[in-house]
């Protein structure tokens, strides 16, 4: 089963995450930060990552700043999620790492669309 780490400071958009890709088979672990997602990362590399970019502590830029420094990280893809809609901040997420940047709220077909052509299981 391909996992997911979903990093979002709010609950309520984890847990719709969660029973959108948990539904569809995928195993799903939460952060609610960038912090707490490195840590979770380093023990165990997740097949995707779902990246707010506001969060306390660490955003998601930084996150994934970071986790792209880090060998284990260079392979996995990222789908960063924001209300964030402007240009400026689609182009930011990009320079961080992300593969993908989609804003709020998704849908939860399209979720699942990407999520899947990401993780390569299309068919």
């Amino acid at each position: 089963m391909k996992q997911i780490l979903v990093i979002d400071d709010a609950a309520t958009v984890r847990l719709y995450h969660r029973n959108i890709l948990e539904s569809a088979g995928y195993g799903v672990d939460e952060a609610i930060n960038g912090i707490e997602a490195l840590e979770k990362a380093l023990v165990k590399p997740y097949d995707l990552y779902i990246v707010d970019v506001n969060m306390p502590k660490l955003d998601g830029y930084g996150f994934l700043k970071e986790f792209r420094h880090q060998e284990y990280a260079l392979q996995s893809p990222a789908i960063m999620v924001s209300t964030e809609a402007g240009e400026h901040d689609r182009m930011l997420g990009y320079a961080a790492g992300a593969n993908l940047y989609l804003t709020k709220p998704i849908k939860p077909n399209d979720l699942l669309s990407y999520a899947r052509l990401l993780l390569g299981d299309v068919a």
